[in-house]
């Protein structure tokens, strides 16, 4: 997992592609990763390993057709979780009276649920129909490289090539 808070680019330094000594390359980022570890359990230095995945493509998987119905649901599911909130926050269906007894009244509260659910269906629905770029599917991207490769300064690869042999995950 890369540390936002440790980039080079905070750091006022250029991103660049890191050189130096292979240690193996791998057909999945898994792969890659589960070797790392290894070579971290040999007590190597974290920070002076770098995976690098060549020949990037952006996959993208369509996961579902996108229709009204589906959008009307997810409207009506994210507006009734609002008025839940809202109805949980503003005390909605309870009534206290001036000698102090305190009533609850569920349809108060089921009718907040109710008109934020239709609200948010409406909401959604219209949001849908005013896009521009319709689509009819809903789908998910991520970028996949052919390959990886664990790389480590040159001045480094004699202690990684150490640690491997401690983990017994030498190539």
């Amino acid at each position: 997992m890369s540390d936002p808070n440790n980039s080079q680019r905070r750091k006022g330094q250029a991103a660049s592609i890191p050189k130096g000594h292979s240690l193996g390359e791998f057909r999945t980022h898994t792969e890659a990763t589960e070797f790392v570890n290894r070579l971290v359990a040999g007590e190597f230095k974290a920070n002076r390993v770098s995976i690098i995945g060549h020949d990037l493509v952006m996959v993208e998987s369509v996961r579902s057709r996108l229709g009204y119905g589906r959008v009307a649901l997810s409207g009506a599911l994210t507006g009734f979780w609002l008025g839940l909130i809202f109805a949980l926050l503003v005390g909605a269906g309870i009534d206290t009276s001036a000698d102090g007894t305190v009533a609850y009244a569920p349809q108060e509260f089921l009718a907040v649920l109710v008109m934020a659910a239709g609200g948010g269906m409406l909401l959604n629905i219209l949001r849908f129909l005013a896009s521009k770029n319709k689509r009819g599917f809903l789908s998910s991207q991520m970028p996949v490289a052919a390959r990886y490769e664990v790389i480590v300064p040159e001045e480094d690869a004699v202690g990684a090539h150490k640690a491997l042999k401690l983990t017994g995950a030498a190539e």
